[in-house]
């Protein structure tokens, strides 16, 4: 079904070799993950299975990358598309509509589907994904792991052969991401292969036939799961961890009193849609890392932008150490690391990111800052790099490098890890923990249990009704940062 035979691929202009000598079998109904540190080649070789490369990025390609028993030197990416389908990191990145009905109908038009067969087809993915209830909203609106959702059931409602999915848990709760695996294990079953790239790897464990672990553009172990538990491989390649605990329920949680950051009255609704905060009060500590949860869409994300003044509160007032602020000086105060990070990047270099946040806030760039941030992030190689050529994880490094240079009271990081290998995860892991002990508010948004686990000392658990408390775990304000 999937086949690599000697495959060495270099990009236009590059003078490096981005995957040397790339050999793989998958055959219908086996699944595969390729994991590796960030910048080890593993969204090349999905770029070359899909065909993007050499079609789309051009570039020298040598061996030979056959799916479903054809060259996809022979035949376009159209049509090498009719026995392949690809779930990327950022799903709104193949989106072409602006609702879930037209998005999903959207390739069937394309390929001249009778409109009677479109129907059927988008009401049985809608069903096999759980998405009937979102069959008519806007794509905008939604939350990333909804999108993500949207976009695997536009996928298979096509029929692939081959399923290639690029960091699926990334934007999914640990219960949709139970749930993905348990659909992944049906498509199985069902025949279809599947081509996994993941930097977490816990929820795997079932699925999985072969592992792939590439460094520096080559495959340097193809081994089983269970052979990823031994603790020395997974550092010596940057791995994360084969098994996680879920702390969630064993935080206290924060509560409407007491706390150097508070907001009362909150009240917000996007247009047309019912309210996601009414009446919602909460105080936030210093000093601690608060773990923001709850499950996709229920207003995490539209929290973060309302308490840094980048979404407008329709009533409620927000204090800092007792002092009311507006939402413009809380743009001042605040920090917020978005899911998206390509929302966040606009110069022509790493470093002139860093340089214009630093210039933005004083009368030049500090440029000492910044080259010990960029060291301390593990990007001063990457210095003089466009930004969006940089990987998913060393954008998220980046963005998060600017966020905390900034030295802000409120600092959030929305799905700060998406992306992120075992090695870059543990030096966020500890930038977050240092950042709150210089008393700093650090809200995580996150579903990566491994990270929870690692940083937080208290959560803030949203739910449909607001603020889930448990009295018997309630935050003590007084007692000493972890």
């Amino acid at each position: 079904m999937l086949r690599f035979t000697d495959v060495t691929y270099s990009y236009p202009f590059s003078d490096k070799q981005a995957v040397e000598q790339i050999s793989l079998h998958a055959e219908a109904g086996q699944a595969l993950l390729c994991t590796g540190s960030s910048g080890c080649g593993k969204s090349t070789l999905i770029r070359l299975a899909n065909g993007l490369a050499p079609h789309y990025f051009q570039g020298d390609l040598k061996g030979q990358v056959v799916v479903a028993g054809t060259d996809n030197a022979d035949r376009p990416i159209h049509a090498i598309g009719h026995d392949l389908g690809t779930l990327f990191q950022d799903p709104e990145q193949q989106f072409f509509a602006l609702n879930v009905t037209d998005e999903l109908a959207f390739a069937h038009e394309w390929r001249n589907t009778p409109p009677n067969l479109i129907k059927e087809r988008i009401m049985a993915a809608a069903q096999q994904f759980g998405l009937l209830e979102l069959l008519e909203s806007s794509i905008h609106e939604l939350s990333e792991g909804q999108k993500q959702k949207i976009a695997l059931a536009g996928i298979m409602s096509l029929g692939p052969k081959l399923l290639i999915l690029d960091e699926p848990s990334a934007n999914l709760d640990p219960e949709a991401t139970r749930e993905l695996a348990l659909m992944l294990a049906d498509l199985k079953k069902s025949g279809v292969t599947l081509l996994i790239v993941d930097h977490r790897l816990y929820w795997l464990r079932d699925l999985i036939d072969q592992v792939l672990v590439m460094e520096n553009g080559r495959i340097v172990k193809q081994i089983p799961f269970a052979e990823l538990d031994d603790d020395a491989l997974r550092e010596r390649y940057g791995l994360r961890n084969t098994s996680v605990h879920d702390r969630r329920g064993q935080l206290a949680c924060v509560t409407s009193h007491s706390g150097a950051i508070s907001i009362s009255g909150l009240t917000f609704a996007y247009q047309g849609k019912a309210p996601l905060f009414t009446d919602f009060s909460v105080a936030l500590p210093k000093g601690m890392v608060i773990g923001i949860i709850g499950t996709n869409g229920v207003g995490k994300t539209t929290f973060a932008r309302l308490i840094t003044g980048l979404l407008p509160m329709k009533c409620g007032n927000i204090s800092i150490d007792g002092k009311p602020v507006t939402p413009k000086e809380l743009m001042h105060r605040s920090s917020i690391v978005l899911q998206n990070t390509d929302h966040q990047l606009h110069m022509h270099t790493v470093r002139k990111e860093l340089e214009a946040v630093t210039h933005h806030h004083a009368d030049r760039a500090d440029t000492v800052a910044v080259a010990a941030i960029m060291q301390e992030f593990n990007i001063a190689h990457l210095a003089d790099r466009h930004p969006q050529s940089l990987s998913g994880g060393e954008k998220q490094r980046l963005v998060i490098a600017c966020a905390v240079i900034r030295q802000p009271d409120i600092l959030i990081l929305d799905e700060p890890t998406s992306g992120l290998d075992g090695a870059n995860m543990a030096v966020i892991a500890e930038t977050i923990t240092r950042f709150a002990r210089r008393g700093a508010c650090v809200l995580v948004i996150s579903h990566d249990l491994e990270l929870l686990e690692r940083v937080c000392t208290c959560r803030m658990e949203l739910c449909s009704t607001g603020l889930k408390t448990d009295n018997t775990k309630e935050l003590n304000h007084e007692q000493p940062n972890n």
